[in-house]
């Protein structure tokens, strides 16, 4: 349980270095998400899951 907390705590780490370093470029990607079709932000969520899961088997393994 304490690594699901390391790994929330990278993706917060990660995601709010985005917003305070490049607030304008967050913004933007924020607009082409909004333009994106669901079908195609779903699939890159799956793919990105699926990487993911790769990376921590490899780095556990």
């Amino acid at each position: 349980m304490t690594d699901f907390f390391v790994g929330i705590g990278f993706v917060l780490v990660i995601e709010g270095l985005l917003w305070a370093a490049f607030p304008h470029m967050a913004m933007r990607f924020l607009q082409i998400a909004s333009e994106t079709p669901e079908q195609q932000l779903r699939t890159s969520g799956i793919i990105a899951l699926a990487l993911g899961v790769l990376i921590i088997w490899f780095v556990r393994g």
